[in-house]
């Protein structure tokens, strides 16, 4: 009968490797935790354009303004959340104005009763204002600034303090009250106190303080935005460098 031996380096091969590390290195670990947390940052992102999707499929793409929509215009769902309670008070404000502009529109209705010999000029200018500056300011400063807060791109920095400062001076000169430029400002206040209209220059106090609450406050959030403007490192050429890029598209991009 023959006899078996066991090789005696047989069950080496079934011993582990005392150098194999069994326990992924620390580098394979960072790596997972990486490529984990990327993955649940495109799962956030899917959720959030899918609730926009979802958002618009229901209510429509423009929502502003409510009784004819041209625009989309969400502070909620678009300015980061620390932008937000200056994008509201600057929109707050952009109604003080169309407030303001009815109110004076108003005013210029007693100028032209008080005898006036420029009322008609001064009425018909103050109804063109309405809708005009209405407009013009929600376009040109109000709309620039509220996508530059969105997407902190230096070139609506810019658009906003060219024609924001555009109104502040437009702000002054209808304070003033200049007679047949459409403003019931101080000089029209003062014209119709001195010919016995009470009640239109009671109107044209409450223009005249309201012209230069509006234009206080944009003063004040002008410089407010411009100090942000400088900490974000913004810069003129930046602007350029995006115009460049982008053109004139840029400014009614929501990408």
């Amino acid at each position: 009968m023959s006899q078996l031996t066991e090789n005696p380096f047989a069950s080496t091969h079934s011993l582990e490797n005392p150098f194999d590390d069994p326990v992924p290195s620390r580098q394979e670990a960072n790596r997972m935790e990486e490529l984990s947390r990327r993955e649940r940052d495109l799962e956030a992102r899917e959720a959030a354009l899918n609730q926009k999707a979802e958002h618009i499929r229901k209510h429509g793409r423009n929502n502003f303004p409510p009784f004819f929509p041209l625009i989309y215009h969400a502070i909620d769902e678009e300015i980061p959340q620390e932008h937000r309670p200056l994008i509201t008070r600057i929109f707050q404000l952009w109604f003080l104005i169309l407030a303001t502009l009815i109110i004076n529109m108003v005013a210029c209705i007693f100028v032209l009763t008080s005898g006036t010999t420029d009322g008609g000029k001064d009425l018909g200018a103050s109804i063109m204002l309405v809708p005009v500056i209405g407009l013009l300011s929600f376009l040109l400063w109000y709309r620039p600034i509220y996508n530059g807060l969105m997407k902190e791109q230096a070139l609506y920095y810019y658009i906003y303090f060219v024609f924001c400062g555009f109104h502040l001076l437009f702000s002054v000169y209808m304070f003033i009250g200049i007679p047949s430029t459409g403003s019931a400002g101080l000089i029209q206040t003062i014209s119709l106190f001195s010919k016995g209209h009470i009640v239109g220059g009671v109107l044209g106090i409450i223009a005249t303080v309201a012209w230069a609450v509006q234009g206080l406050g944009n003063l004040f959030y002008y410089r407010q935005i411009w100090n942000h403007h400088n900490q974000a490192g913004h810069t003129f050429t930046k602007a350029k460098g995006e115009f460049a890029q982008h053109g004139a598209k840029a400014y009614f991009s929501r990408s």
